[in-house]
């Protein structure tokens, strides 16, 4: 044989291992993928099994305030740790004697007024907590709450500064500034999270700020009667923890929504479970299709889910924005729903901050916090114009606190009625404002 031929057959030897080599890679790789994915959903089912029995607990100590209470602190240094520590402090001293004195719930301001079922009268809020107080028939009366902790939360950090609460109304100071709206219409929170529960608990924002929606709602500019509103979303959307409830539905936020704005119609495509990533079915980005094509306002309120699924590699990064990744998923949602749908206002809601998810990441240390879901949301939302309503950081039914699942969370995550309303409220008021600044912007382009 030839030299000429020995190098060809060489050659051709060393194209065929080449080849066999790469689809032993490939079989290799595959096989590694499908066992990841296979581990992946695993994973996934596990954590969902855990959510469901840290609602249960949560449900159950929800009847008993003192035993909520003490549950909260337990695990205080978890739910801490869930909310970006790094971006303030929590656990700082309350302030002098004298800041603590005008920090009082006083009689002669609240009396006789009926929040959430619960009267408050005759309490002192003195730079702390409620604990060893009794509580009974829904009412807190003649109790001092001073000394200890609400929700993991010290009044210490939620202090209302130099604020009498009156008849359910501020005085002597403002509120903390109203949330600034960027260029596009989208929320832009002048505080996040942590800075606000240092000045007041969630349950005390929720409650000023129901005041504040409803005057936003009630001097609407905008005409919704000839809107037509598609809410698409998880369990939160779907009105869970009412299907007890004859026609529970009606209770849901966008129920609620419907007639808070009085719009045409509102319809509801929100599914227990879902994810607006494709960690099991009903992905939001698999379904969005399923909005009709005369919707006029798209409202997208999901990521709750997502947080008891999502590790760094589920996560992804912003330059790839790979399918099956959250960056990624989240990206294809944004960028289909404004192909699909040009003609509608596309509105995303980021989710609510809640204590499931840290008491899941205190058991499975891959999980992300929450606030990196809410912060890639408006990034991206700021990129394809779509505005962002930041429920995460607003402080309202955060439920890190106590009064919060007592009176409209009970099992952590899930409102009852009034808290759907809540909930409502909040978003109505943001849609109003979102509305009207893109009606402001239209007229100032004619």
């Amino acid at each position: 044989m030839g030299k000429a031929n020995r190098v060809l057959l060489m050659l051709i030897a060393m194209v065929v291992i080449m080849i066999t080599a790469v689809g032993i890679n490939r079989a290799v790789e595959q096989r590694s993928t499908k066992q990841w994915a296979k581990e992946r959903r695993e994973r996934y089912e596990e954590a969902r099994a855990e959510v469901a029995e840290i609602q249960m607990t949560i449900s159950e100590l929800s009847q008993d305030p003192q035993a909520l209470e003490e549950f909260i602190k337990e695990n205080q240094q978890y739910f801490e740790d869930g909310m970006d520590v790094g971006e303030g402090s929590i656990g700082e001293e309350a302030g002098s004697e004298k800041d603590q004195k005008e920090n009082q719930y006083r009689e002669s301001d609240v009396s006789e007024n009926d929040i959430s079922g619960n009267t408050v009268s005759g309490n002192d809020i003195s730079g702390n907590d409620v604990s060893g107080n009794d509580i009974s028939g829904n009412s807190v009366s003649g109790n001092t709450i001073s000394g200890n902790s609400i929700s993991g939360n010290s009044v210490s950090e939620n202090t209302v500064t130099g604020n009498d609460i009156s008849g359910n109304g501020i005085s002597a100071n403002n509120l903390a500034k109203e949330s600034g709206r960027s260029d596009d219409g989208s929320s832009v929170s002048g505080n996040t999270l942590l800075e606000k529960r240092k000045i007041r608990g969630s349950y005390q924002e929720t409650i000023l700020q129901k005041e504040r929606n409803m005057e936003v709602i009630e001097a609407r500019k905008v005409d919704f009667s000839h809107k037509k509103i598609v809410c698409l979303g998880d369990s939160i959307t779907a009105a869970a923890n009412l299907e007890n409830m004859e026609d529970y539905q009606r209770y849901s936020y966008p129920f609620y929504l419907k007639e808070l704005l009085n719009a045409e119609s509102v319809e509801n495509l929100g599914i227990g479970g879902s994810s607006i990533g494709r960690y099991w079915e009903n992905a939001f980005v698999d379904r969005y299709q399923e909005i009709p094509e005369d919707a006029d306002i798209i409202l997208v309120m999901g990521g709750t889910n997502d947080g008891f699924c999502v590790s760094q590699k589920d996560f992804g990064i912003m330059e790839e924005r790979k399918e099956g990744t959250f960056i990624g998923d989240l990206d294809e949602l944004m960028r289909g729903l404004k192909k699909s749908y040009p003609d509608a206002q596309i509105v995303f809601a980021t989710p609510l901050p809640n204590v499931l998810h840290d008491m899941l990441r205190k058991e499975r240390d891959y999980l992300l916090p929450q606030s990196m879901i809410v912060n890639v949301m408006k990034e991206l939302g700021r990129e394809y114009g779509i505005p962002v309503i930041d429920l995460y950081n607003s402080n309202v039914l955060d439920s890190h606190d106590a009064a919060v699942i007592y009176n409209y969370m009970p099992d952590g995550v899930h409102c009852n009625p009034e808290g759907y309303q809540v909930l409502a409220q909040q978003i109505a008021a943001e849609l109003v404002r979102i509305c009207e600044m893109q009606e402001e912007d239209l007229e100032e382009e004619l």
